[in-house]
């Protein structure tokens, strides 16, 4: 993984707790798989702990590490450094995915409650205004019966969908892969993609991007959102087509909330950072801060599973990849 993520990941305590099962050597940290060092220790290594930065693991890497036994990954998608060769060897890997969907979930969370509140138009009004008539009311605002659609029930989708229950909202999935037992079990309604699209007052992207879902969200698909709702991204920026998302909030019909974007930061010249109706922050919904260790504590507690002799909680099944994170 990447050197500067690792104190982060793994705080003394929980680095500890490792340490208690394993021999490990915190201060060698793999971000080159070619380093003398670290072929040599290559040799020796039964569990590869991984996290953002880690490279790939071709051929050349698996033959220098025939003791292989597992890899756990200290973060949400494996795929960027997994590789055909690693799955044809069937060595198991796990994903602290739904301990970072956690953190994606509730940000997501708060932007359909503040959406759905007009908070981020009524704040630039407040400022321009420099203040507001008192006992003022805004129509057409609140929370109470908002539709809201889930794009993707994926471990965020589904996370979301868990925090939503205890709020007045109505709340409505669209998943290909999703049956009607799967939305049963969520409690939630499942609608083709369009009609949640038509019907919706707040919708949220949280499907994987994949070569079929490559700017999903179109211009044909905006124009079906109704005037006045918001959309969402924090999954992939691929997801939309952001010439057809510019078209569409310049009009003013829509709004969006994007803590992702494609390209990744946006060119400074971007129509979006200038629309008052586009919400632009950093990509932050994901772990960040004292959140960081619970990804770290996932991976702990999924070595002393395999210690153990217990399966991997949070195993990655190589045959769901393809239409995963």
């Amino acid at each position: 993984m990447t050197a500067r993520n690792l104190p982060h990941l793994f705080p003394p305590a929980t680095l500890a707790r490792l340490r208690a099962g394993v021999d490990i050597e915190p201060a060698l940290v793999a971000e080159d798989f070619t380093d003398p060092c670290v072929r040599d220790t290559l040799a020796r290594t039964e569990i590869l702990l991984t996290g953002w930065g880690c490279p790939r693991l071709d051929t050349a890497v698996l033959d220098a590490a025939p003791r292989l036994r597992a890899v756990l990954h200290a973060a949400g998608s494996v795929k960027e450094f997994t590789t055909p060769e690693f799955w044809r060897r069937g060595i198991p890997v796990s994903s602290a995915s739904a301990a970072n969907a956690q953190p994606v979930a509730e940000y997501t969370l708060a932007m359909i409650l503040l959406a759905g509140k007009n908070v981020l138009a009524a704040r630039d009004l407040v400022r321009a205004r420099r203040g507001f008539p008192p006992g003022e009311i805004a129509p057409g605002i609140g929370n109470n019966g908002r539709r809201v659609g889930v794009i993707g029930a994926s471990r965020t989708g589904r996370r979301l969908i868990e925090l939503l229950r205890p709020y007045d909202l109505a709340v409505r999935l669209t998943d290909p892969y999703a049956g009607p037992a799967d939305a049963a079990r969520l409690g939630v309604p499942l609608l083709p993609l369009d009609e949640l699209l038509r019907t919706s007052d707040i919708v949220t992207v949280h499907a994987p991007l994949t070569p079929e879902t490559r700017h999903l969200l179109g211009a044909r698909e905006l124009a079906l959102m109704r005037p006045g709702s918001v959309l969402i991204n924090t999954a992939r920026g691929g997801l939309l087509d952001h010439d057809a998302l510019i078209a569409e909030l310049s009009t003013g019909r829509l709004s969006a909330v994007l803590d992702v974007t494609d390209p990744e930061p946006l060119p400074p010249e971007s129509p979006l950072y200038d629309l008052p109706n586009a919400f632009l922050t950093p990509h932050l919904a994901g772990s960040q801060g004292n959140e960081l260790p619970r990804l770290g504590l996932t991976v702990v507690e999924e070595v002393e599973r395999l210690l153990s002799g217990e399966p991997l909680l949070h195993a990655v099944d190589p045959a769901a990849l393809e239409r995963s994170a």
